[in-house]
């Protein structure tokens, strides 16, 4: 059986977009080795080609190392500790190039993504990961609020007055039986600031494709599962959410963690160590450029 049969279609086109960067790599490469050897080139110029040569050799090999960890978690569903720093090193290197290739071949952009996004909750489910409610942020974007709401819940989410009008009264539902944290953000800043204030093991994100996207890699290496919303008129107006893609995703991070909360009920569980977190932290208050825009 073909490894391409084995993987499912929405993955395997950002996986097949990474293969095809990586061999534009590797002719850059033979382009810069031919020119490093033509007996023309002043001996400073093959040297500094040389080591250009070398340095994306090196770049690449990691890379190829990571595409093939990717491969592997999603075909056997297991976590492959010893590529995740590969496996970011491809993701980081290549994106941009994946990118410019789906552009060259008139591939949407929001397929990309997707399939991104598909490719990164594939490799967060394959690890085992358990910890306590109070631990996991569910970020949401003010979108999700009906447009015709004049209760202001991006400072205070509790100022909804959950008519049900919009799903933000079924978030706050998920957050009172589980006792996780719930964010709404207007955009990159306020999501960075719930992340630095709450300082979670995980997230859930709810976003449109391109802030997804851009939400994974700036929180790595925070395990974060994306769901996509859903936009019947259109980006940043009125969307939805399918509630039970939340709540799964919900119940993968904390699935024998919590108990129902009623009354001053506490969570269960045990501490556990903060790994990671720090690092998070740190890498989202240092990305505090154009990504600060309205967005869903």
């Amino acid at each position: 059986m073909f490894v391409s049969n084995l993987i499912p279609v929405r993955k395997r086109l950002f996986i097949g977009l990474l293969a095809v960067s990586l061999l534009s790599a590797a002719l850059f490469l033979g382009g810069i080795y031919y020119l490093a050897t033509n007996p023309n080139r002043t001996a400073f110029n093959q040297i500094l080609l040389l080591t250009l040569a070398g340095m994306l050799f090196g770049g690449m090999v990691v890379a190829a190392f990571g595409i093939g960890g990717i491969v592997l978690t999603i075909l056997y569903a297991r976590d492959i500790n010893a590529l995740h720093g590969p496996m970011r090193i491809a993701v980081s290197l290549f994106f941009p190039i994946v990118l410019t290739l789906g552009r060259i071949f008139h591939i949407d952009v929001n397929r990309i993504k997707s399939s991104f996004i598909e490719v990164n909750n594939h490799l967060v489910r394959s690890k085992e990961l358990n910890i306590l409610p109070d631990q996991l942020l569910l970020l949401a974007p003010h979108c999700l609020q009906n447009s015709d709401c004049p209760h202001k819940i991006t400072v205070d989410i509790d100022n909804c007055h959950r008519c049900g009008r919009c799903p933000v009264n079924s978030l706050l539902d998920l957050r009172d039986r589980y006792g996780i944290k719930v964010g709404m953000a207007t955009g990159g800043t306020l999501a960075r600031k719930f992340v630095q204030e709450y300082r979670p093991r995980a997230i859930v994100a709810i976003a449109c494709e391109r802030d997804l996207t851009s939400g994974i890699q700036d929180s790595n290496p925070l395990p974060v599962l994306g769901v996509a919303n859903e936009r019947p008129f259109g980006p940043c107006f009125n969307t939805n959410i399918t509630l039970s893609k939340v709540e799964e995703a919900v119940r993968f991070f904390i699935h024998d963690r919590w108990q129902p909360l009623t009354g001053t009920g506490k969570d269960i569980g045990i501490n556990d160590n903060m790994e990671g977190v720090s690092v998070v932290a740190q890498n989202i208050s240092q990305r505090t450029g154009a990504k600060s825009t309205h967005r869903c």
